[in-house]
């Protein structure tokens, strides 16, 4: 009698703990995402795209830094696009050059999507024939001395005539797929401060590339190297019509 009750009570025990374990898996799978935190579905496992990243520009506050909203929403479908197909070694960071806005402005910014957050927000130069506040004109050029939009996927890190270095690998055919032999790359600049805004109004300009401030330019390329989303942005009418990242994620 008591072996038939022992076993009674066991099977009575794996049935319930049978129960919690299909009725949390249910739960966990149909909650809606509008009841999820922006940064709990931001990304996941180098395999779960950007979502609701509406919700992640308001709670950033990234419109009242001086990022623009049309920048990035470019930056979320083509780092979604780019994780969609296997280009991304690292999908938690997500980096944005806003050239919409002066030099004088903090107008690079790198995003934490894991865990929802801004890192990084910072001075960067544009190429010294882009223009001189604004970046206004660009080019894949050899020794154009001009920026290149578009996408990019960052590489390792080297040292080289600017000392600590980040090699950027351009994704865009004839807009920036020439930054490698153009040695378009992430540095420091002493001209990237705020005491040359200061002195003229506007940092310094680079031959093209994304220099940055000599405080923060070593945490921030050791956070982006190796194979995350790098985006520099422009209103520019050339670009928006010639990017096939943009035609495809349209």
């Amino acid at each position: 009698m008591r072996k038939k009750f022992s076993v009674f009570l066991a099977s009575i025990i794996i049935i319930h703990f049978l129960f919690i374990f299909a009725t949390t898996k249910s739960i966990d799978a149909n909650t809606p995402a509008s009841d999820i935190t922006s940064s709990a579905i931001v990304t996941s496992a180098n395999t779960e795209p950007v979502k609701n990243h509406v919700a992640l520009y308001d709670s950033l506050h990234l419109g009242e830094l001086g990022l623009s909203q049309k920048a990035f929403d470019y930056a979320i479908e083509g780092f979604n696009y780019l994780l969609a197909t296997g280009k991304l070694n690292n999908d938690k960071i997500l980096s944005i050059v806003d050239f919409s806005a002066p030099s004088s402005k903090k107008r690079l910014f790198v995003i934490d999507l894991q865990n929802g957050k801004l890192i990084y927000n910072t001075y960067v130069a544009h190429g010294r024939n882009s223009g001189r506040e604004m970046a206004e004109t660009f080019s894949n050029e050899p020794e154009s001395f001009k920026s290149s939009l578009g996408f990019y996927i960052t590489g390792n890190t080297y040292t080289g005539k600017h000392g600590f270095s980040l090699r950027l690998n351009g994704e865009e055919k004839g807009i920036n797929d020439n930054a490698n032999s153009r040695a378009i790359v992430m540095h420091s600049a002493a001209y990237v401060s705020e005491s040359a805004i200061k002195m003229q109004g506007f940092i310094g300009r680079s031959l093209g590339c994304p220099a940055l401030p000599e405080k923060v330019y070593k945490p921030i390329i050791e956070e982006i190297k190796n194979g995350t989303c790098l985006f520099l942005y422009s209103p520019d009418k050339y670009y928006a019509s010639h990017s096939d990242i943009l035609k495809k994620i349209a």
